[in-house]
Protein backbone atom coordinates (compact mmCIF):
# COMPACT_ATOMS: atom_id res chain seq x y z
CA UNK A 1 0.00 0.00 0.00
CA UNK A 2 1.26 3.61 -0.85
CA UNK A 3 1.43 5.85 1.93
CA UNK A 4 2.73 8.72 0.24
CA UNK A 5 -0.04 11.18 -1.54
CA UNK A 6 0.42 14.89 -2.46
CA UNK A 7 -0.95 18.08 -1.27
CA UNK A 8 -2.47 20.53 -4.10
CA UNK A 9 0.80 22.25 -4.39
CA UNK A 10 2.53 18.87 -5.32
CA UNK A 11 4.34 18.11 -2.39
CA UNK A 12 4.30 14.61 -0.84
CA UNK A 13 2.85 14.32 2.47
CA UNK A 14 3.14 10.54 4.31
CA UNK A 15 0.20 9.57 5.90
CA UNK A 16 1.27 7.96 9.45
CA UNK A 17 0.12 4.28 9.51
CA UNK A 18 1.44 3.97 13.18
CA UNK A 19 -1.65 6.80 14.22
CA UNK A 20 -3.16 5.91 17.68
CA UNK A 21 -5.75 8.16 19.73
CA UNK A 22 -8.88 9.48 19.29
CA UNK A 23 -10.12 9.33 16.03
CA UNK A 24 -9.04 5.82 16.18
CA UNK A 25 -11.56 4.72 18.62
CA UNK A 26 -13.85 7.10 16.96
CA UNK A 27 -13.31 5.27 13.12
CA UNK A 28 -13.34 1.57 14.97
CA UNK A 29 -17.40 2.79 16.73
CA UNK A 30 -18.41 3.98 13.50
CA UNK A 31 -16.88 0.78 11.05
CA UNK A 32 -17.69 -1.91 13.62
CA UNK A 33 -14.44 -2.49 14.39
CA UNK A 34 -13.17 -2.85 11.18
CA UNK A 35 -10.21 -0.69 11.34
CA UNK A 36 -9.83 2.04 8.52
CA UNK A 37 -11.85 2.12 5.78
CA UNK A 38 -10.29 3.24 2.48
CA UNK A 39 -11.70 5.10 -0.58
CA UNK A 40 -13.96 7.40 1.26
CA UNK A 41 -11.41 10.09 3.21
CA UNK A 42 -11.48 7.74 6.23
CA UNK A 43 -7.57 6.85 5.75
CA UNK A 44 -7.16 10.28 5.28
CA UNK A 45 -8.77 11.85 8.11
CA UNK A 46 -6.18 9.72 9.97
CA UNK A 47 -3.15 11.66 9.82
CA UNK A 48 -1.45 13.40 12.40
CA UNK A 49 0.82 16.02 12.49
CA UNK A 50 1.02 19.31 10.28
CA UNK A 51 2.51 17.76 7.22
CA UNK A 52 -0.93 18.52 5.30
CA UNK A 53 -0.72 22.20 6.27
CA UNK A 54 2.35 23.57 4.46
CA UNK A 55 3.54 24.71 8.29
CA UNK A 56 7.07 23.62 8.78
CA UNK A 57 7.86 22.45 12.31
CA UNK A 58 9.94 19.66 13.49
CA UNK A 59 8.21 16.93 14.26
CA UNK A 60 8.34 15.79 17.33
CA UNK A 61 7.36 19.62 18.63
CA UNK A 62 3.90 18.58 17.32
CA UNK A 63 3.79 15.00 17.36
CA UNK A 64 -0.24 15.46 19.48
CA UNK A 65 -1.71 18.01 16.93
CA UNK A 66 -3.99 16.27 14.11
CA UNK A 67 -4.09 18.28 11.24
CA UNK A 68 -7.13 18.47 8.84
CA UNK A 69 -5.93 18.43 5.21
CA UNK A 70 -9.01 18.68 3.64
CA UNK A 71 -12.96 19.78 4.01
CA UNK A 72 -13.79 15.90 4.36
CA UNK A 73 -10.71 15.03 6.61
CA UNK A 74 -11.94 18.39 8.81
CA UNK A 75 -15.82 17.19 8.49
CA UNK A 76 -14.61 13.77 10.14
CA UNK A 77 -12.89 15.20 12.58
CA UNK A 78 -15.83 17.38 13.97
CA UNK A 79 -17.77 14.38 13.74
CA UNK A 80 -15.66 12.47 16.22
CA UNK A 81 -15.41 15.04 18.12
CA UNK A 82 -19.48 14.89 18.61
CA UNK A 83 -19.65 11.10 19.08
CA UNK A 84 -16.74 11.15 21.47
CA UNK A 85 -17.68 14.07 23.52
CA UNK A 86 -13.75 14.79 24.04
CA UNK A 87 -12.98 18.23 24.92
CA UNK A 88 -11.09 19.83 22.30
CA UNK A 89 -9.50 22.53 20.44
CA UNK A 90 -8.98 23.70 16.86
CA UNK A 91 -6.89 26.26 15.40
CA UNK A 92 -8.20 27.65 11.94
CA UNK A 93 -5.17 29.33 10.40
CA UNK A 94 -3.53 29.87 6.81
CA UNK A 95 0.10 28.82 5.64
CA UNK A 96 0.63 32.23 4.49
CA UNK A 97 -0.68 34.37 7.54
CA UNK A 98 2.16 35.41 10.23
CA UNK A 99 0.56 36.00 13.07
CA UNK A 100 -0.58 32.00 12.13
CA UNK A 101 2.80 30.83 12.14
CA UNK A 102 3.81 32.60 15.29
CA UNK A 103 1.07 30.99 17.44
CA UNK A 104 1.40 27.98 15.64
CA UNK A 105 4.59 26.66 17.70
CA UNK A 106 3.30 27.99 21.27
CA UNK A 107 -0.01 25.90 20.29
CA UNK A 108 1.74 22.89 19.26
CA UNK A 109 3.84 23.13 23.09
CA UNK A 110 0.81 23.23 24.23
CA UNK A 111 -0.87 20.10 23.01
CA UNK A 112 1.92 18.36 25.25
CA UNK A 113 1.18 20.24 28.49
CA UNK A 114 -2.57 20.28 27.86
CA UNK A 115 -3.00 16.03 27.31
CA UNK A 116 -7.04 16.17 27.89
CA UNK A 117 -7.38 18.37 25.06
CA UNK A 118 -7.53 17.18 21.69
CA UNK A 119 -5.51 19.94 19.15
CA UNK A 120 -6.34 20.50 15.76
CA UNK A 121 -4.82 22.79 12.86
CA UNK A 122 -7.34 23.37 9.88
CA UNK A 123 -5.90 25.04 7.37
CA UNK A 124 -8.37 27.47 5.85
CA UNK A 125 -7.41 27.43 2.43
CA UNK A 126 -6.98 23.56 2.39
CA UNK A 127 -10.93 23.50 4.05
CA UNK A 128 -12.64 26.00 1.86
CA UNK A 129 -16.01 25.16 2.34
CA UNK A 130 -16.15 23.94 6.09
CA UNK A 131 -14.57 26.81 7.07
CA UNK A 132 -16.21 29.54 5.12
CA UNK A 133 -17.49 31.31 8.50
CA UNK A 134 -13.85 32.04 9.62
CA UNK A 135 -13.71 35.45 9.47
CA UNK A 136 -10.13 36.06 11.27
CA UNK A 137 -7.15 34.03 11.23
CA UNK A 138 -6.04 32.40 13.72
CA UNK A 139 -9.28 31.46 15.22
CA UNK A 140 -9.47 29.12 17.83
CA UNK A 141 -12.75 27.54 18.94
CA UNK A 142 -12.80 25.25 22.00
CA UNK A 143 -15.31 22.18 22.25
CA UNK A 144 -16.96 20.11 25.26
CA UNK A 145 -19.25 17.14 25.30
CA UNK A 146 -18.89 17.37 21.25
CA UNK A 147 -20.52 21.17 21.45
CA UNK A 148 -18.51 24.76 20.50
CA UNK A 149 -18.54 26.15 24.19
CA UNK A 150 -15.97 29.00 23.08
CA UNK A 151 -14.10 31.06 20.66
CA UNK A 152 -10.92 33.02 20.51
CA UNK A 153 -10.05 35.20 17.71
CA UNK A 154 -6.54 36.49 17.48
CA UNK A 155 -3.35 35.67 19.16
CA UNK A 156 -1.04 36.18 22.46
CA UNK A 157 0.93 32.69 24.00
CA UNK A 158 -0.45 34.12 27.60
CA UNK A 159 -3.98 34.63 26.61
CA UNK A 160 -4.13 31.22 24.37
CA UNK A 161 -2.69 29.94 27.23
CA UNK A 162 -5.21 30.66 30.09
CA UNK A 163 -8.17 30.11 27.49
CA UNK A 164 -6.98 26.23 27.19
CA UNK A 165 -6.18 26.17 30.65
CA UNK A 166 -9.95 27.00 31.13
CA UNK A 167 -11.25 25.01 28.86
CA UNK A 168 -8.79 21.63 30.18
Amino acid sequence: MDLTRRRRDGVPSVVDPSFRGLFEACYRSKQGGMGTETGNGKEEAMKNGLDVTGMPLPSSSHSSVHSAGSDPQLKQMLDCLKSTKCPAVINYGASWCGVCSQILRPFCRFSTEFKNLTFIYADIDECPETTQNIRYTPTFHFYRDGERVDEMLGTGEERLHDRLWLHS
